[in-house]
C-alpha cells in the first residue's frame, strides 16, 4: 500500500541564500572520503527482510508489472474520464474520514524534483537512484508539457529515501521543509505502520491549498528494486496531483492491488488531463466534467 495526503500550509518559509566562502589564495584541501553507511540495526534488517518476502511473492504472482498495459488490460474512454474523477478530485484518506474531497489539485509553477538521501543510503545507491528520478522526471515532464526539472538544492519537491536509522535526519528534512505541518501529518511519515510502502504529502499556502507549491514524498530505503521503483512513480504522481486510488482504475498504479510498478499508459493520460490548462487547482466535479470529454478527445490522433 502507497499512501497519498494533502497538507495546507499556514506558511511556507524559505531558506535564506548562505554568505559566499572567504576568498583565500591558499590551495583547499581535497575532502576526504565519505564514511561508508553504518550496518544497519537490527530493525531495519528484519524490515528489508519482510520486504524482500513481499516483493518476491508479488512478482511469483505476476503483479508490479512494468509493461504499462496490454491486451489483457482495454479501458475506454468512460473508464478514464470515471477515474479521472475518482482520482483527481478525491484523496484517498477521504474515504476514512481523514482527508479532504471535491476540489482539483495541481501545480502551477514549475516543479523541482530533489532527491535527499538518509545517512544509511550508500553512494552507489544514491546514484542508482537519482538515475531513476532523472528517467522519471523526463518522462513527466513529457507527458504533462508542464516544466519539472531535478535540482541538487531548493527544490520544492523532496523524494526522500531513508530508512528506520534515519528518523532524525528524516524529521528534520520534513519540518524544515514543511514548516506548516502538523503533529498527526508528521506522525504519518514518520511513522507509517510497514504495510505502507512508502508516502507522500502535499499542498500549498492557506489561501490556495489545492495550488501545490511544496511537496515531500518518502521512500523507504530498505525496499528491494521493483517495489522502490513502484513506490517512486506513484508516490510522485500523487504528489502531482492524482491523490486517490480506485480499484477500477486498470491498467494503473493508482490502484491497491499492486499489479502495475509503473506508469501506464492509462495514467499518463490522467496526468495529460490534469495540466491541461482549461482545469484549475480548486476546481469542483461538476465545474470540470464539461470539459473533461473535450480534452480527452483533443488528445486523440
Amino acid at each position: 500500500m502507497r499512501v497519498a495526503c494533502s497538507l495546507a500550509m499556514a506558511t511556507l518559509v524559505g531558506c535564506a541564500p548562505l554568505a559566499p566562502p572567504p576568498t583565500s589564495l591558499v590551495p583547499q584541501s581535497r575532502p576526504p572520503q565519505l564514511a561508508r553507511p553504518a550496518p544497519p540495526s537490527v530493525a531495519s534488517a528484519e524490515l528489508a527482510q519482510f520486504y524482500r518476502g513481499l516483493e518476491q511473492d508479488l512478482l511469483t504472482r505476476g503483479l508490479l508489472r512494468r509493461d504499462g498495459g496490454g491486451p489483457d488490460t482495454p479501458y475506454s474512454d468512460e473508464d478514464l474520464l470515471r477515474n479521472f474523477e475518482t482520482i483527481a478530485f478525491f484523496d484517498e484518506h477521504f474515504r476514512q474520514g481523514l482527508g479532504s474531497s471535491g476540489a482539483l489539485s495541481r501545480w502551477q509553477d514549475p516543479v523541482r524534483f530533489e532527491p535527499v538521501f538518509g545517512p544509511s543510503i550508500s553512494e552507489e545507491q544514491q546514484k542508482t537512484d537519482r538515475a531513476a528520478l532523472t528517467r522519471y522526471t523526463q518522462r513527466l515532464n513529457r507527458v504533462t508539457g508542464h516544466p519539472m526539472s531535478n535540482v541538487t538544492q531548493d527544490g520544492n519537491f523532496k523524494v526522500i529515501y531513508a530508512g528506520l536509522d534515519d528518523r532524525r535526519f528524516v524529521q528534520k528534512q520534513i519540518t524544515s521543509h514543511l514548516p506548516g505541518i502538523d503533529t498527526v501529518q508528521l506522525s504519518s511519515l514518520l511513522d507509517a505502520p510497514r504495510l505502507y510502502y512508502c508516502i507522500v504529502i502535499a499542498g500549498g499556502p492557506s489561501e490556495a491549498p489545492f495550488a501545490y507549491t511544496n511537496a515531500v514524498a518518502l521512500i523507504r530505503s530498505e525496499h528491494p528494486a521493483r517495489t522502490r521503483e513502484a513506490c517512486l512513480h506513484e508516490e510522485v504522481a500523487q504528489g502531482l496531483g492524482l491523490r486517490n486510488d480506485s480499484p477500477k482504475a486498470r491498467p494503473s498504479i493508482f490502484n491497491d492491488d499492486d499489479e502495475f510498478a509503473r506508469l501506464t499508459s492509462h495514467d499518463e493520460t490522467l496526468l495529460r488531463i490534469l495540466y491541461d490548462s482549461r482545469l484549475t487547482p480548486g476546481m469542483n466535479p461538476e465545474a470540470a466534467r464539461p470539459l473533461l470529454l473535450d480534452i480527452l478527445n483533443e488528445m486523440k490522433p
